[in-house]
């Protein structure tokens, strides 16, 4: 499991929920990866029209993320994700991560995608809506072969 933190880190919710959610998907477990989300939970990865959601509308609920992990996260071999900036306004229940995220399929070979990530949570710390805002296409252009 890697992550590397190297933005603020107090124990904002949203921060927490976050730091909780790149655990759960770097040690590859999809029942610690639920609990951070509430059951009306919305997933956007990435935001707007993409091979994991070709209508845009997000995946709704444990049952639409537990579809998105099986498609997007439980094939790969690895996540390396690198936090390099994270916004919370004390008083908020939002956050912000801008950072990397090293992608390592079972071959070796590898993507990079660099991304921003806005988690809302609610007053149990529950992530209610996660957008990653990063291009698909500039994620593949750094496919580097095992």
């Amino acid at each position: 499991m890697t992550i590397n933190w190297n933005a603020a880190d107090d124990d904002h919710p949203a921060r927490r929920a976050s730091q909780r959610s790149y655990a759960a998907v770097a040690k590859g477990d999809l029942a610690e990866w639920l609990t951070v989300y509430a059951p009306d939970a919305v997933l956007e990865d990435p935001v707007g029209p993409s091979m994991f959601d070709p209508e845009g509308k997000g995946h709704h609920g444990h049952a639409g993320i537990s579809a998105f992990w099986e498609e997007a996260i439980a094939p790969i071999g690895s996540f390396e994700f690198t936090i390099n900036e994270s916004f919370a306004n004390p008083g908020s229940n939002t956050c912000a991560n801008v950072g990397q995220i090293k992608t390592t399929f079972p071959d070796g070979s590898h993507t990079t995608t660099d991304l921003a990530m806005v988690y809302i949570v609610n007053d149990a710390g529950q992530v209610v809506s996660m957008r990653a805002f990063w291009e698909p296409e500039r994620s593949m252009a750094t496919f580097t072969p095992a």
